[in-house]
């Protein structure tokens, strides 16, 4: 039963989800139409439309956690790791930054702070490295270059909500900027950020061909008879 449960929360938080990047201000109601479900049963999950977007928000934190994670896992090299993150991150918070703005009339801009604080600590981690290691300068202590390499995003995306930034330039945007704050010079920050995209559409363009190649295999993919 609870799994059950479970998977109808799921489902009317990613149809509210999608309600609320098309409208704003879409209601409970609204959610529950959308879901093809009554008011009272998205009420029995959220008992507010402001408790429904903080689970919303908690699961975006987890999301970019996760995505963060991932940037991070076998890059040594400081500068190339920040890089990764911020593009990652970027990717997730593009889709959700209408939410982000959304959820700072709910949430606050502070529980969102506290919600992305385990990013915050590894980021750290990494700047330290970086400033250990001579790549990067600042006269600022680590933590608090760790939340300014958070506002570059948070600045980023209002931006782009704004109409000042165009979403396709705001990923690379936002891993330079992030890098030229720490003292690397634009034209190397432009030039890593630039080699990193490379790297990742040559990858995903790859991948399809492969999963082709794969198909044609006997004993590859799914089994013939």
């Amino acid at each position: 039963m609870a799994g059950r449960a479970d998977a109808n929360r799921r489902r009317i938080m990613d149809i509210a989800l999608a309600e609320l990047l098309r409208d704003a201000d879409a209601s409970m109601d609204q959610i529950a139409r959308a879901a093809g479900v009554v008011r009272r049963t998205v009420y029995g999950h959220f008992p507010s439309r402001d408790a429904l977007i903080v689970a919303l928000v908690d699961d975006v934190a987890e999301t970019v956690g996760a995505a963060h994670a991932a940037a991070l896992h076998g890059v040594d090299d400081p500068a190339e790791a920040l890089a990764r993150s911020v593009l990652a991150v970027w990717e997730i918070a593009d889709g959700y930054r209408l939410l982000i703005s959304l959820a700072q009339r709910s949430v606050t801009v502070e529980g969102i702070h506290r919600r992305l604080e385990p990013v915050r600590l590894e980021t750290a981690t990494v700047l330290q490295r970086g400033l250990d290691a001579g790549q990067f300068t600042s006269p600022l202590p680590v933590t608090a270059l760790a939340y300014v390499r958070e506002q570059v995003i948070f600045g980023l995306m209002q931006a782009v909500n704004e109409g000042l930034l165009a979403p396709q330039d705001a990923g690379r945007s936002a891993a330079v900027t992030a890098l030229a704050t720490l003292g690397v010079p634009v034209a190397t920050a432009t030039e890593l950020v630039a080699r990193i995209l490379a790297t990742e559409r040559a990858g995903n363009a790859a991948a399809p061909d492969a999963r082709a190649s794969d198909a044609a295999v006997p004993g590859s993919g799914d089994i013939g008879v």
